[in-house]
């Protein structure tokens, strides 16, 4: 072996040290490149076309770094996909589809006159050599999302047009393609829009199905994961098969997985973690390889099509993304953010090269081919990726960091001095789990360390153990650290556990305490018992009661029930913020039940903090109690209870419980308790703060506590 490596050959096939070279480039680059504020993706683009083959050949564009840099531009279009925001999405498809139409048209229109009557390619050639300028790859996207903006509207726009942009250019190509070979017909056109509807079919509403059950059934974290890449190259195969790009297949896979894998959850943290880590740094290099710059050199020519290219390309997407941003009045920092991310030309555009440059029209009299892209536009576009992946970097992240700024002084100027502080009181095995995917669901984002596990050791009835507690709370300290959240253990002998569990609450300033049911038992005796004499004694806490027999992953939607006057609560907001993280997390429809006073007040909400939601009136708490009734699989219950104290509000509350047991034992459900004791100038902090989405939200409370 050590002989071996002494007479090293390039480029290197040895595939340790091929693998070794890789790493140190993805190690490496970013922290050179972070320190004088250039984005490290770019440094990973020029570090491939340096090792490449038209660099120093030191590394070979061979089958194991195409099939890598291929899984990381499918990783990048399924995180497009995977972390859009729905309801955004569905609330805001008009202006995607108006940026899509800007996008599309205003750089097709500039490069079809530049390849017909600049460049005089044949009008076949020039459509599909204008195609190449209408797409783009959302190569910024996962640095972007770093920042926590990926949920602003900007980039949901953005996201959404990239989607609608790809197809339709990719749409051109097959339509060229089949121009080219004479096959353009009635046929031709039904087979491909069949093929691409029965593809939409199979992964937006089959794939979801298959994933829910898997979910449900099996709980391997490493199974999990590998089924997840499962779905993303089966998605690209059968968009391959439908005659369209991979890409767009990854696209659809990540919306197709969108509500099972909330944004909070460890699942996700490894999606994210392994993409970016590992398969998005290697398509960089990849795309880096791809670079001649002697070609350049040698020729004017290609310096001349690479010139029209990179004016049809790069000017088109400015004045699309000017047009957008007058449309729909962004601000100038979010026009620059949809230029910039939208800049980017790598994935389609490279596809539909290499497919035109394949295709061989004729032969000159020399006997050379006649391609239907020829080679200077197939260099051309490697210098187009590398400009327009640069311009696309540096403008994104400057306009992505102003906006991420921004937004960290409008919360802060909107928040009190209350940090949040989420107990989690584990005592079953079976339950751990659950509780702390329902921690890591309702807590805010900005939340990384204030997540409490506790386990009450009482050697006189014999409830737990010292052994006990360290499994159970180590699993649960585990299961954070998986999704990138520090929970921290807390172990207290007691001779009662509730005493103990209060004992916690006042010493940690707990704001919410969840307290897990056993599947079997629910709502036992003893445990309601428990519940009002023990629990709900402290007044000054949000509790929440929680029963789940299935992932909360797997749950499509949420009943919500709202007592008639709950907004008088003192921590009403405060239950409410817990609400929306659940819908805004997970992504499952919402669907409210409540009096008109109320429902007033959440549709308030909702014009600032979008979730999927739906908003039903009722007049009797029979109304409400008979949708609860009716619950189907995978659908899930959420109670925000009356007054505490004498239930005086609804009296029937405090049959909840026992109804709860008798018709809804096979959903989940939450039970959520609002804190009722508190002085006037904390009700305004608790009300508020750290609600990062709901803007203006103080003006609500101030109407209602008038």
């Amino acid at each position: 072996m050590l002989l071996s490596i002494q007479h090293v050959s390039l480029p290197i096939e040895d595939p340790v040290l091929k693998f070794l070279i890789e790493l140190i480039i993805i190690l490496c680059i970013p922290l050179l490149l972070n320190k004088i504020k250039v984005p490290h993706l770019l440094g990973l683009i020029i570090a491939g076309a340096v090792i490449g083959p038209n660099g120093f050949n030191v590394l070979a564009r061979d089958s194991s770094v195409v099939v890598t840099g291929t899984t990381g531009l499918l990783y990048i279009m399924f995180l497009a996909g995977l972390e859009i925001d729905m309801g955004d999405f569905k609330k805001n498809k008009w202006k995607s589809i108006t940026f899509s139409l800007y996008t599309f048209i205003v750089p097709f229109a500039l490069g079809l006159i530049g390849g017909y009557y600049v460049l005089h390619f044949s009008l076949l050639t020039s459509v599909l050599f204008a195609s190449l300028f209408s797409s783009h790859t959302l190569i910024v996207y996962p640095m972007v999302s770093k920042l926590g903006i990926a949920k602003k509207l900007a980039v949901n726009v953005t996201v959404g047009g990239t989607m609608i942009t790809d197809v339709l250019s990719l749409v051109v190509l097959a339509v060229v393609v089949g121009m080219s070979q004479g096959e353009v017909g009635t046929s031709f056109w039904v087979t491909l829009s069949a093929s691409m509807l029965v593809f939409a079919l199979v992964v937006l509403l089959l794939f979801p199905i298959i994933a829910r059950w898997f979910f449900k059934n099996v709980e391997d974290k490493i199974s999990q994961y590998i089924f997840v890449i499962v779905m993303i190259y089966l998605a690209a195969l059968l968009a391959e098969l439908a005659g369209i790009e991979a890409i767009i297949g990854a696209f659809f896979a990540g919306l197709a997985l969108n509500r099972l894998i909330p944004h909070t959850s460890s699942l996700m943290n490894r999606v994210e973690f392994v993409g970016n880590a590992i398969f998005i740094p290697f398509f960089l290099i990849s795309v880096g390889m791809l670079i001649d710059f002697n070609a350049f050199i040698q020729s004017w020519e290609t310096l001349g099509v690479a010139s029209i290219m990179l004016i049809a390309s790069i000017g088109g997407k400015y004045a699309a993304a000017i047009l957008t941003k007058k449309t729909f009045n962004f601000t100038d920092d979010e026009g620059r953010l949809i230029f910039g991310m939208s800049a980017a030309s790598a994935a389609a555009t490279l596809a539909s090269v290499m497919v035109g440059y394949n295709i061989i029209l004729s032969e000159n009299e020399a006997g050379e081919p006649v391609r239907l892209l020829n080679e200077h536009v197939l260099n051309g576009s490697i210098l187009l990726i590398l400009v327009s992946c640069t311009i696309s970097s540096f403008v994104s992240m400057a306009s992505a960091q102003r906006i991420a700024d921004a937004d960290k002084e409008e919360t802060a100027a909107g928040t009190g001095d209350e940090e949040e502080k989420i107990l989690l009181a584990v005592n079953h095995e079976h339950t751990v789990e659950k509780m702390v995917n329902l921690g890591l669901l309702i807590k805010n984002k900005s939340n990384k360390d204030k997540i409490f596990a506790l386990n009450v050791i009482n050697e006189e009835k014999s409830e737990s153990s010292s052994k006990n507690a360290e499994k159970l709370l180590g699993e649960a300290v585990n299961m954070g650290a998986a999704a990138d959240v520090k929970i921290n253990p807390i172990t207290r002998h007691d001779n009662d556990v509730i005493a103990g569990v209060n004992n916690v609450v006042k010493e940690q300033n707990i704001t919410d305490l969840i307290i897990g049911l056993e599947e079997e038992k629910g709502f036992s005796p003893s445990f309601i018992y428990n519940l009002y004499n023990g629990y709900l004694q402290n007044k000054h806490i949000n509790l929440i009661i929680y029963h789940a027999v299935q992932p909360v992953s797997t749950i499509k939607k949420y009943v919500v029930l709202i007592p008639a006057d709950a907004e008088r609560e003192p921590g009403f907001f405060h239950c409410l913020l817990r609400i929306w993280n659940i819908g805004k997390n997970s992504g499952a429809k919402m669907s409210f039940y409540a009096n008109d006073k109320t429902l007033d007040v959440l549709k308030s909400i909702i014009k600032k903090a979008n979730i999927e939601a739906v908003f039903n009136a009722v007049t009797s708490w029979q109304e409400a109690e008979n949708m609860a009734s009716s619950l189907e699989e995978d659908e899930g219950l959420i109670i925000l209870m009356a007054d505490r104290g004498m239930h005086s509000y609804f009296p029937q509350m405090k049959e909840v419980p026992e109804i709860l047991n008798k018709k809804l034992h096979n959903n989940n459900y939450l039970l959520i308790y609002p804190f009722s004791k508190i002085d006037n100038t904390v009700i305004e902090k608790r009300s508020v703060s750290n609600l990062d989405d709901f803007a203006d939200i103080g003006k609500i409370i101030g109407q209602i506590f008038k």
